[in-house]
Formats: structure tokens, C-alpha cells, sequence
């Protein structure tokens, strides 16, 4: 019996201190994984971008329109903008200041989380062109992430006017992307079953499936 308990002991022990390490090091844990939010390659700011600067959702994450998946915006995509835009306003103007008080010409600013895109990309901010075989590709860590026997469809909420914050919480005021909503099965079902039910007053007049096969087939 007390060969048993220490068993049982021990057994609890390894369970808890995996559990601490799993989440020191940001794995991303079997279950509902809410509030799971991984260490990035790059510090993008959705409250920046999507907030401040009120960049549209579908801009990056185009696929959501399209398709099942939402998908990473390519390095390409951001650097539409960062090709002329190479750090924070912030940052351009302690460099100004400085430059002023040393009487000086102020200097280039790349910011140091930039960089980052530029290494991904092979731009050299120098001689503002890219340099073929230069580029290092960024290795996002997924934040969302269904289970293999569940298929859910961007496409069909986006066309259905459902908003990204509805799913991803409100990604224009967050600095770093978390999952918001536990995303279970009950959760989806209880807002397919307010849609039907007429509880949602945006999606007055529409039907939403709460059969099986539509999610699991």
C-alpha cells in the first residue's frame, strides 16, 4: 500500500513539473489551450497595426475570405509598407532629439524587431534593394490550432459577416495575439444555436448548422 502511494506520488510529481515546463517553454498543450499565447519570432502589434493604423483583418490574413484556412501573411506582404517604413515613429524621433542636441545630421533608424523582416526577406535597408539567397525565413508559432478530426471554414463565417473578434477576441487593442475563447465544441454550438434562435441580432434571419457531419466528417 505505501509502495502504491509513493508510486501515485511520484507519479503526480512528474505530471506537475511537465506541466510547468510545457508552459515556461510555450508548447502548446493537448486540451483547449485558451489564453495560450507563444513566444514569436517578430513582435508584431496587431493593436498597431489593426488598431491604431486601422489596417483591415482580410489584408493579411487574406485566406479567411477564401477558404477554410485564414493563413499567414507572407514576409512579402509587410513588406509592401516596411520597404520605406523601417522603425517606429517613436524611435525616429529620440534619434531626431539626439541628433539636435549633438548638432548632427540625424542617422538612418532601422528598429531592431524590423530587422528580423529584413533578414527574412534579403532587404538590405542600405541600399534599399533585396539581395537574392540572403533572406532567412520567419517560423511563426501557430496560436489557433483545432484538432485533425474538426474542420472549421474561415469562408463561410466571413461571408456570413461574423467578425474576427467574435472568434480571436479584440485583436485591434491586443500588443500580442492570444487565444481568446476556448474554442470547444460547446462554445461553437452554443453560438450556432443563438444564431438559429434569433439571440444574436446581427444574424437575424440566418441559420447556422448544428449538425454533426458539417464539422466532423
Amino acid at each position: 500500500m505505501i509502495q502504491r502511494n509513493i508510486t501515485i506520488l511520484v507519479g503526480i510529481t512528474f505530471l506537475v513539473a511537465g506541466l510547468i515546463y510545457a508552459k515556461n517553454v510555450n508548447l502548446n498543450l493537448p486540451g483547449l489551450n485558451q489564453g495560450f499565447a507563444p513566444t514569436q519570432p517578430l513582435a508584431f502589434s496587431h493593436r498597431l497595426h489593426s488598431g491604431d493604423m486601422g489596417i483591415q483583418c482580410l489584408y493579411c490574413h487574406s485566406g479567411a475570405e477564401k477558404g477554410a484556412h485564414a493563413g499567414i501573411p507572407a514576409a512579402s506582404t509587410c513588406m509592401n509598407c516596411h520597404r520605406f517604413v523601417t522603425s517606429g515613429w517613436n524611435e525616429v524621433k529620440i534619434e531626431e532629439k539626439a541628433a539636435e542636441e549633438e548638432k548632427r545630421d540625424p542617422r538612418f533608424v532601422v528598429s531592431a524587431e524590423l530587422s528580423k523582416l529584413y533578414g527574412a526577406t534579403g532587404y538590405n535597408t542600405e541600399k534599399m534593394k533585396y539581395e537574392n539567397g540572403n533572406g532567412k525565413s520567419l517560423e511563426w508559432a501557430r496560436v489557433h490550432d483545432l484538432p485533425d478530426y474538426v474542420y472549421f471554414d474561415h469562408s463561410r463565417h466571413v461571408s456570413a459577416n461574423v467578425s474576427c473578434q467574435t472568434c480571436h477576441g479584440p485583436v485591434e487593442t491586443t500588443e500580442k495575439v492570444y487565444q481568446e475563447q476556448d474554442l470547444s465544441m460547446g462554445w461553437c454550438v452554443n453560438c450556432h444555436r443563438d444564431v438559429n434562435t434569433g439571440a444574436l441580432d446581427e444574424f437575424k434571419g440566418k441559420y447556422a448548422s448544428t449538425s454533426c457531419v458539417v464539422c466532423h466528417y
